[in-house]
Protein backbone atom coordinates (compact mmCIF):
# COMPACT_ATOMS: atom_id res chain seq x y z
CA UNK A 1 0.00 0.00 0.00
CA UNK A 2 1.40 3.33 -1.03
CA UNK A 3 -0.11 6.94 -1.53
CA UNK A 4 -0.35 7.95 -4.85
CA UNK A 5 -1.74 10.59 -7.34
CA UNK A 6 -5.01 9.04 -8.71
CA UNK A 7 -4.90 11.38 -11.50
CA UNK A 8 -1.74 10.45 -12.36
CA UNK A 9 -2.36 6.83 -12.46
CA UNK A 10 -5.87 7.22 -14.01
CA UNK A 11 -4.20 9.43 -16.81
CA UNK A 12 -1.70 6.51 -17.37
CA UNK A 13 -3.90 4.12 -17.74
CA UNK A 14 -5.96 6.75 -20.27
CA UNK A 15 -2.72 7.06 -22.17
CA UNK A 16 -2.51 3.68 -22.86
CA UNK A 17 -5.62 3.25 -24.42
CA UNK A 18 -5.69 6.18 -26.30
CA UNK A 19 -4.23 5.05 -29.62
CA UNK A 20 -6.40 2.14 -29.62
CA UNK A 21 -9.55 4.09 -29.25
CA UNK A 22 -8.65 6.44 -31.78
CA UNK A 23 -7.89 3.70 -34.49
CA UNK A 24 -11.45 2.63 -33.80
CA UNK A 25 -12.37 5.96 -34.36
CA UNK A 26 -13.50 6.60 -30.75
CA UNK A 27 -12.92 8.99 -28.28
CA UNK A 28 -11.65 8.53 -24.79
CA UNK A 29 -11.87 11.58 -22.03
CA UNK A 30 -11.41 12.09 -18.74
CA UNK A 31 -13.07 14.32 -16.25
CA UNK A 32 -11.55 15.53 -11.99
CA UNK A 33 -12.60 16.67 -9.42
CA UNK A 34 -10.38 16.78 -7.04
CA UNK A 35 -8.82 18.72 -3.88
CA UNK A 36 -6.10 16.58 -3.10
CA UNK A 37 -6.31 13.75 -5.51
CA UNK A 38 -3.93 11.62 -3.17
CA UNK A 39 -5.17 7.85 -2.36
CA UNK A 40 -3.59 4.94 0.32
CA UNK A 41 -3.84 1.75 -2.35
CA UNK A 42 -1.86 -1.18 -3.81
CA UNK A 43 -0.63 0.69 -7.36
CA UNK A 44 0.04 -2.55 -8.75
CA UNK A 45 -3.84 -3.41 -8.39
CA UNK A 46 -5.70 -0.26 -9.09
CA UNK A 47 -3.69 -0.22 -12.51
CA UNK A 48 -4.93 -3.69 -13.30
CA UNK A 49 -8.62 -2.76 -12.28
CA UNK A 50 -8.68 0.52 -14.31
CA UNK A 51 -7.25 -1.07 -16.95
CA UNK A 52 -9.38 -4.03 -17.49
CA UNK A 53 -11.96 -1.86 -16.75
CA UNK A 54 -11.41 0.14 -20.13
CA UNK A 55 -9.86 -2.64 -21.60
CA UNK A 56 -13.63 -3.84 -21.53
CA UNK A 57 -15.19 -0.67 -22.54
CA UNK A 58 -13.41 -0.94 -25.51
CA UNK A 59 -13.80 -4.24 -26.65
CA UNK A 60 -17.29 -4.43 -25.68
CA UNK A 61 -18.05 -1.10 -28.16
CA UNK A 62 -19.93 -2.08 -31.52
CA UNK A 63 -19.00 0.99 -32.92
CA UNK A 64 -16.72 3.54 -32.27
CA UNK A 65 -15.94 3.77 -28.78
CA UNK A 66 -16.80 6.98 -26.55
CA UNK A 67 -15.57 6.17 -23.12
CA UNK A 68 -15.47 8.69 -20.28
CA UNK A 69 -13.86 8.76 -17.28
CA UNK A 70 -14.89 10.73 -14.45
CA UNK A 71 -12.72 10.84 -10.61
CA UNK A 72 -14.35 12.74 -8.18
CA UNK A 73 -13.01 13.34 -4.16
CA UNK A 74 -15.37 13.27 -1.40
CA UNK A 75 -14.13 14.23 2.18
CA UNK A 76 -13.97 10.75 2.74
CA UNK A 77 -13.80 8.68 -0.20
CA UNK A 78 -12.95 8.80 -3.99
CA UNK A 79 -15.50 7.87 -7.00
CA UNK A 80 -14.47 6.42 -9.86
CA UNK A 81 -16.74 5.96 -13.34
CA UNK A 82 -15.68 4.71 -16.16
CA UNK A 83 -19.16 4.85 -18.95
CA UNK A 84 -19.46 3.75 -22.45
CA UNK A 85 -21.51 3.51 -25.34
CA UNK A 86 -21.45 -0.17 -25.74
CA UNK A 87 -23.58 -2.86 -26.29
CA UNK A 88 -24.44 -2.83 -22.42
CA UNK A 89 -25.69 -5.54 -20.37
CA UNK A 90 -28.93 -7.13 -19.07
CA UNK A 91 -30.27 -6.83 -16.00
CA UNK A 92 -30.19 -10.88 -16.10
CA UNK A 93 -26.32 -10.76 -16.68
CA UNK A 94 -26.00 -7.64 -14.17
CA UNK A 95 -26.72 -10.03 -11.69
CA UNK A 96 -24.02 -12.89 -12.17
CA UNK A 97 -21.30 -10.17 -14.02
CA UNK A 98 -18.60 -10.17 -11.18
CA UNK A 99 -19.29 -14.37 -10.77
CA UNK A 100 -15.34 -15.61 -11.37
CA UNK A 101 -15.83 -17.38 -15.01
CA UNK A 102 -19.30 -15.45 -15.60
CA UNK A 103 -18.96 -14.15 -19.14
CA UNK A 104 -22.24 -12.62 -20.99
CA UNK A 105 -23.86 -14.62 -23.37
CA UNK A 106 -23.24 -12.89 -27.09
CA UNK A 107 -24.96 -15.81 -29.10
CA UNK A 108 -22.74 -17.05 -31.82
CA UNK A 109 -19.94 -14.16 -31.86
CA UNK A 110 -16.69 -15.09 -30.79
CA UNK A 111 -14.97 -12.25 -31.46
CA UNK A 112 -14.15 -11.14 -27.93
CA UNK A 113 -11.92 -13.79 -25.44
CA UNK A 114 -11.82 -13.91 -22.58
CA UNK A 115 -12.40 -16.09 -19.34
CA UNK A 116 -14.60 -13.97 -17.53
CA UNK A 117 -12.03 -13.24 -14.53
CA UNK A 118 -11.91 -9.58 -15.26
CA UNK A 119 -14.80 -8.83 -13.45
CA UNK A 120 -14.58 -11.12 -10.54
CA UNK A 121 -11.04 -10.14 -10.13
CA UNK A 122 -11.88 -6.52 -9.89
CA UNK A 123 -14.33 -6.45 -7.66
CA UNK A 124 -12.38 -8.82 -5.47
CA UNK A 125 -9.44 -6.18 -5.28
CA UNK A 126 -12.02 -3.23 -4.70
CA UNK A 127 -13.85 -4.86 -1.76
CA UNK A 128 -9.85 -5.82 -0.40
CA UNK A 129 -9.28 -2.19 -0.25
CA UNK A 130 -12.84 -1.77 1.70
CA UNK A 131 -14.30 -0.62 -1.79
CA UNK A 132 -17.24 -0.79 -3.53
CA UNK A 133 -17.90 -0.91 -7.56
CA UNK A 134 -21.85 -1.09 -8.87
CA UNK A 135 -22.59 -1.32 -12.73
CA UNK A 136 -25.58 0.30 -14.24
CA UNK A 137 -26.45 -0.40 -18.12
CA UNK A 138 -28.67 -1.46 -20.21
CA UNK A 139 -28.64 -3.02 -23.46
CA UNK A 140 -27.67 -0.95 -26.59
CA UNK A 141 -26.94 2.22 -24.24
CA UNK A 142 -23.52 1.08 -22.82
CA UNK A 143 -22.22 0.76 -19.61
CA UNK A 144 -21.20 3.08 -16.16
CA UNK A 145 -18.89 1.34 -13.93
CA UNK A 146 -18.44 3.40 -10.66
CA UNK A 147 -15.91 2.61 -8.23
CA UNK A 148 -15.86 3.94 -4.52
CA UNK A 149 -12.95 3.79 -2.35
CA UNK A 150 -12.34 5.24 0.96
CA UNK A 151 -9.53 7.59 1.95
CA UNK A 152 -8.54 5.59 4.96
CA UNK A 153 -8.70 2.23 5.57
Amino acid sequence: IERVDLKEIVEAAKQHFELLVENKGGTITSKYSLTTGQLEVDVFHLNNIINNLLDNATKYSKEAPIISIHVKETESSFTLSISDKGIGVSKEAQKKIFDKFYRVPTGNLHDVKGFGLGLSYVKTMIEAHNGTIMLDSEPGQGSVFTINLPKNK
